[in-house]
């Protein structure tokens, strides 16, 4: 049974979901008839088929004669989480990506971006005029932070409540349409973050309607989403349908779920491989290419195993540790959780067996961390020297640039484009964007936006100085301050880093070792210089990654330096060699 409103020639069936409620009718403002009841079935679905309405009529449930609420499976939420939901055609838009094909998930270059920051408008359609940008930098994906509709007009998106709704202040599901056309007119991915371990605090009226949540588990936002209890089929099939609605109506090629850590299903078959199976299904029946990826703390291979080999068989995670050991080997830092790690020794581990915690004890967890990956294709692995997360859960939304400096950043740089993994970049550091990426919200409830405050203060009291505070994110400043200045990487510093990430990515797609899938790489380590080997027909490779404070003589002959030191390597500096034939 499909969740929402769906509209088809002058007629719209709705189809609400609410097991424990005795009656559920729908009020169509405008409608001759007030108030329409609605036929429950056996499984706890409401629904009824109205004819004579309009695109763009306001509509909401009554529950049990008694509270006016807006669909959970509202497909426009035009004014706001608390206001009525819109009929709307999801046919409708003029697609015209028809010969569009996304690349192989090996073959990606992700970049990371956020819709309201992105653009001085902070719009689906003003994020259009960046694709020549994306073009000039070479990616071939962008990945877009969560915009199912949250409350105001700032907001991560992790906040979001209405998870088939785009954001009603980013321009709402057609415009949506037509910033993802554009990108598919111009060869460039969809990648959409998704977010199903819970629903935003503020709107989030599901539980007017049925039992989506539950108290057996915790996560950091509270009761977890009922994946496997009493009733739980039902909220199932909804999060099921979300993940093949955004493939089908929006034409997106791969879906990011948010930290899977945090969704806790016993059931026979886990959420996340029956997420999988249903995308596939969509995807076969219609010819179509489609991806899953996860994101998770755990290190838990089971994500990316086969089905048969006990896994859940998703196409791709991300890898923390990647990121981790490389920030703590160029900042040195060592609070949290990069205390866990150790220089260039754990960068060697990551590029060698993604894990750098794979079943050893973490001083950081105070526990044993982690599972196995040897044996994966590394191509099912994103690597990251910067995202959100690692940017904006930092007290000032410090980026990595500003911690280490310019000389340190294009070694990371390397280190992530040339990696074995799938790279993904976050907005502005392609260019050694300085500003920071900060927290912000625009909350209307104002004992929550308070309760923010303080967490936030909280959060980051034993980093703070003596009466400093962390940016207040209700502020609009914060916001503001957090929207990258693109022309920087005309000029300057900016355009030198620029000019050096659009080389190592053409490098990427040029060279046969990145994009053979039987590519061997070997990994060693000497005097803090991480050398890795790349072996594939016809061609070898060397990325050398010299972390140490004194030069290092690399033994390359026969090969072709392609970017950084021409064979000895400079202290905390970078070469990439080729060679052709065996």
């Amino acid at each position: 049974m499909k969740h929402g409103a769906f509209f088809k020639g002058g007629a719209c069936e709705f189809c609400v979901w609410a097991p424990l409620k005795e009656r559920i009718e729908l009020v169509i403002k405008g409608y001759p008839r007030p108030i329409l009841y609605m036929e429950k079935d056996k499984d706890g679905y409401f629904r009824t088929m109205v004819p004579d309405v309009t695109v763009g009529m306001e509509y909401m449930y009554l529950i049990d004669g008694r509270d006016k609420r807006p669909d959970p499976a509202s497909f426009w939420q035009k004014q706001g989480v608390h206001g009525p939901s819109i009929i709307y055609d999801q046919n409708i838009f003029p697609w015209s990506d028809d010969g569009f094909s996304p690349p192989d998930l090996k073959k990606m270059i992700i970049y990371e971006a956020h819709i309201g920051t992105f653009t001085p408008q902070g719009t689906f359609e003003s994020a259009v005029s960046m694709i020549p940008y994306l073009k000039k930098l070479g990616v071939n994906a962008l990945e877009i932070m969560p915009v199912a509709q949250f409350p105001g007009g700032r907001n991560w998106g992790y906040d979001g409540t209405y998870p088939f709704a785009p954001q009603d202040t980013y321009g709402g599901p057609e415009k949506l349409k037509y910033l993802i056309n554009e990108l598919h007119k111009n060869n460039i991915a969809v990648i959409m973050d998704v977010v199903y371990n819970h629903l935003g605090p503020e709107g989030n009226y599901t539980g007017s309607y049925g039992p989506y949540f539950t108290d057996r588990y915790k996560t950091p936002w509270g009761d977890a989403v009922n994946f496997d209890g009493e009733h739980s089929a039902g909220v199932r099939d909804f999060f099921i349908q979300n993940a093949v609605f955004w493939i089908e109506s929006f034409h997106v090629d791969a879906l990011r779920l948010d930290a899977v850590h945090a969704i806790f299903d016993g059931s026979k078959k886990h959420i996340l491989q029956e997420i999988k199976e249903k995308v596939l299904d969509f995807c076969l029946a219609g010819q179509r290419k489609a991806y899953v990826i996860a994101e998770s703390d755990l290190n838990d291979s089971r994500l990316v195993k086969d089905i048969e080999s006990g896994g859940y068989g998703l196409d791709a995670q991300w890898s923390d540790d990647f990121h981790h050991a490389v920030h703590s080997a160029l900042t040195g830092e060592s609070s949290g959780y990069y205390g866990d790690f150790n220089g260039a020794a754990d960068v060697a581990k990551a590029v060698e067996s993604v894990f750098v915690y794979d079943g050893q004890y973490s001083a950081f967890r105070k526990k044993v961390h982690g599972t196995s990956a040897r044996g994966i294709d590394p191509g099912r692995f994103v690597a990251f020297i910067q995202n959100h997360d690692q940017i904006g859960n930092r007290a000032q939304g410090d980026r990595l640039i500003s911690m280490c400096g310019g000389k340190k950043a294009k070694l990371a740089a390397a280190a992530c484009l040339l990696s074995p993994f799938v790279p993904l970049l976050f907005m502005g550091e392609e260019y050694g964007e300085t500003k920071p990426f900060l927290y912000f919200i625009s909350h209307t409830d104002k004992g929550l936006i308070e309760g923010v405050r303080e967490g936030r203060k909280k959060e980051f009291a034993g980093f703070l100085k003596d009466g400093e505070e962390p940016p207040d994110p209700y502020s609009e400043s914060t916001f503001l301050n957090s929207s990258p200045d693109f022309s920087k990487h005309e000029n300057g510093a900016g355009a030198e880093m620029f000019d050096l990430y659009k080389r190592l990515i053409d490098i990427r797609k040029k060279t046969r070792c990145f994009n053979d899938e039987k590519t061997v790489r070997q990994v060693s380590i000497e005097d803090s210089c991480v050398i890795i080997k790349y072996e594939c027909e016809g061609e070898n490779s060397i990325l050398a990654l010299n972390f140490g404070e004194a030069a290092y003589k690399l033994k390359a002959d026969g090969y072709t330096v392609q970017a950084g030191d021409d064979g000895t390597i400079k202290p905390l500096s970078f070469g990439f060699y080729v060679k052709e034939g065996k």
